[in-house]
């Protein structure tokens, strides 16, 4: 039990580091501008829903850590947001926020800045992007979405960006006809870790480990 519970705690101690870092990331890169964190943003998006009676901008997850990243973010161009448990007895947290940059028109498909592209990719891989929980499972990267267009988009944005990918594609028809999925082909893996990387403090300490094997 108590290596059990020292291990959670220093899992805890590697995510709240990681948070720390990302959060100096952010702060600190001479590119990470508005455009940027916008891009992000609607990349993640992907995740969250907004609701169009008072355009409130809404995403869940089953932790804090990567809503406390963009609560950051909206704050460092000056937008509040505010995180609470949704129920009593679940494991689920909203962020929810009102800031006028999500009722902002945003078109992915006419992207040309390089960090704008790449800050797009972030934000959508760390909203629907998979990777193993593992350190010891075979790496691999995934994206995934049920619209077809949106998910050729990355496999376009990853091709300009020097990182190769396999085929799209549907893994069950009968379970979901709709469901695509594309893999960062092995060799590009490294790539994506240093070129496109991650702000979701699970990913990012995952690939912080993979970089130093």
């Amino acid at each position: 039990m108590r290596e059990n519970a020292n291990g959670a705690v220093n899992q805890q101690e590697r995510l709240d580091y990681v948070y720390q870092e990302s959060s100096e990331t952010i702060r600190q890169a001479p590119f990470v501008n508005r455009q940027t964190i916008k891009a992000y943003l609607f990349g993640a998006m992907h995740d969250g829903t907004i609701r169009r009676s008072d355009n409130r901008y809404r995403i869940a997850q089953k932790g804090t850590e990567w809503l406390k990243v963009i609560q950051m973010m909206l704050m460092s161009i000056n937008y509040r947001s505010w995180i609470y448990q949704e129920g009593k007895t679940r494991q689920v947290f909203i962020l929810e926020s009102v800031a006028p940059i999500f009722r902002e028109h945003f078109d992915p498909f006419k992207l040309v800045v390089k960090e704008e592209k790449k800050a797009y990719i972030r934000g959508f891989f760390d909203a629907e992007g998979g990777i193993p929980k593992s350190l010891t499972s075979k790496r691999y990267i995934q994206l995934t979405q049920k619209d077809h267009g949106k998910i050729e988009l990355l496999k376009n944005l990853l091709t300009q960006l020097g990182i190769e990918t396999g085929k799209i594609h549907n893994p069950s028809i009968r379970v979901d006809p709709d469901y695509w999925r594309v893999f960062v082909s092995r060799q590009s893996i490294s790539t994506f870790v240093s070129k496109i990387g991650s702000w979701h403090p699970r990913k990012a300490a995952i690939f912080d480990e993979w970089m130093k094997i």
